[in-house]
């Protein structure tokens, strides 16, 4: 399920990314060797690429990037970049949604985007498949990216 708490704050809807859903799923358990994570928000990181960078991020002063005065920074224009040519999501078109529409309504706009044509789960973002149903393709080609 997607929830508030695990949109991060650079826009990254981290119940999509591979981190998450493979410690969700316990997925190193079937051979792989990759890293789990709860979530930007809920392991107390304002956000795992800004945050370190961002005063505003570090010290809590901002919920989401596009409430600083320097939105859409350099490094979150470059991450945005690197997102969309190789993931198919944006993390300023995110924020400029949330920004506009709410969180509730990004969450929504989510599960219809990202939902599995096949099962109730969500598509990992950095594979383009679903953890649950497609787990096969990516054991036998674990670089897998988008319609390899």
């Amino acid at each position: 399920m997607l929830k508030e708490e695990l949109i991060a704050p650079c826009g990254m809807n981290c119940g999509l990314c591979y981190a998450y859903q493979f410690r969700e799923k316990d997925l190193n358990k079937q051979g792989f060797h990759r890293a789990y994570c709860p979530g930007c928000i809920p392991r107390g990181k304002n956000c795992v690429y800004m945050g370190k960078q961002c005063k505003p991020l570090s010290e809590g002063l901002i919920r989401f990037c596009y409430e600083c005065g320097d939105f859409p920074c350099k490094k979150l224009k470059a991450l945005d970049k690197r997102y969309h040519t190789k993931y198919r999501m944006s993390m300023i078109e995110n924020l400029l949604f949330i920004r506009e529409k709410g969180v509730e309504e990004f969450l929504e706009q989510q599960k219809i985007k990202w939902k599995c044509s096949k099962c109730d789960e969500f598509i990992c973002c950095h594979f383009g498949l679903c953890l649950n149903c497609d787990i096969e393709k990516l054991k036998s080609n674990n670089k897998y990216r988008w319609d390899e």
